[in-house]
């Protein structure tokens, strides 16, 4: 089976000020890596569309979702926080993305794809489920995890996250439900502050210091992730992709490279072809040095496709 990249061109759109470091150029310097290392003629590239409304009450709360579609500007700009803001092209843009996942799940589950990377903006793990914040409207992934278990009838899904924030939308929105297992790996004390270390399921919380690299990253992953998701046995596993702690990345103080983030989806693709029939759904989260962002997916999405 192939290996899918589900993108639109209107996630380009959103913006949210000419300095700001979720730009659209990352969608652009995503694609010219796919073509610079041939893999647009390895992967499907497929259009995205947007998700139905009645979707999105899955992890977010009717009174937040009427708030994001009440005050989406048709002009000008809303600003949620002072780092999240939306433009004319941001709520189609946020539906769109939020789809991409939906999308995903359908054809990651009828074998349509062995698993899907979507190259998407903006990204959603930090959105709570009545809370918009850190560049976040909806929680993708967290929709997407529930989809799949309502539609599907899983009773096992990861959720993993090696953003180099942590994922306290994610956590919020799934840490009381059941059938759950979520994995997040960090840079602390960072943005947003209030994650708590926890190696107890459904939460396995990872902390790292500023000052670690690859093999620190390597290291507690081994030790702390891979026990958990060996014993969970996931029939599913989504990834919240963010390269943000990539050395070359100004957002933070973690020095990976592109090759801890093909070891990671290494990993994880073991697990999945193990338990899970290989089923993968990976979302693009974070990731601000253009031409590391491209070169970091390209080499998550090798590991998707496996050696």
């Amino acid at each position: 089976m192939t290996v899918g990249v589900i993108s639109h061109h209107k996630c380009s759109q959103h913006e949210m000020g000419d300095y700001h470091p979720e730009s659209p150029k990352r969608m652009a310097a995503i694609q010219d890596q796919l073509i610079r290392s041939g893999l647009e003629y390895v992967v499907r590239q497929i259009d995205a569309t947007p998700i139905d409304k009645e979707l999105i009450y899955l992890a977010h709360c009717p009174k937040y979702i009427d708030y994001i579609f009440n005050n989406a500007p048709n002009e000008g700009t809303f600003r949620l926080d002072d780092d999240t803001a939306m433009n004319s092209a941001s709520l189609p843009a946020a539906l769109l993305s939020a789809g991409a996942a939906i999308n995903a799940v359908d054809m990651v589950m009828d074998k349509t794809l062995s698993a899907a990377f979507c190259a998407t903006r903006p990204p959603g793990h930090h959105a709570e489920y009545d809370k918009g914040m850190g560049f976040c409207f909806f929680n993708n992934i967290a929709i997407a995890a529930a989809y799949a278990k309502k539609k599907y009838n899983l009773e096992r899904v990861a959720i993993v996250d090696f953003d180099v924030h942590h994922g306290n939308g994610t956590e919020n929105i799934i840490k009381d439900k059941e059938g759950y297992l979520f994995c997040s790996s960090y840079q602390y004390p960072f943005y947003p502050f209030e994650m708590q270390e926890s190696d107890t399921p459904p939460i396995i919380n990872t902390p790292l210091a500023a000052t670690s690299k690859g093999p620190d990253f390597r290291k507690a992953i081994t030790e702390h992730w891979l026990p958990a998701l060996n014993k969970f046995k996931p029939q599913i596993i989504f990834i919240s992709a963010g390269f943000d702690a990539h050395l070359e990345d100004e957002m933070s103080s973690i020095s990976l490279t592109e090759a801890d983030y093909r070891w990671i989806t290494d990993e994880l693709k073991i697990i999945a072809d193990t338990y899970a029939e290989g089923r993968i759904v990976s979302m693009l989260e974070g990731g601000y040095a253009l031409s590391a962002l491209g070169r970091s997916v390209v080499e998550h999405i090798k590991g998707l496709i496996g050696n």
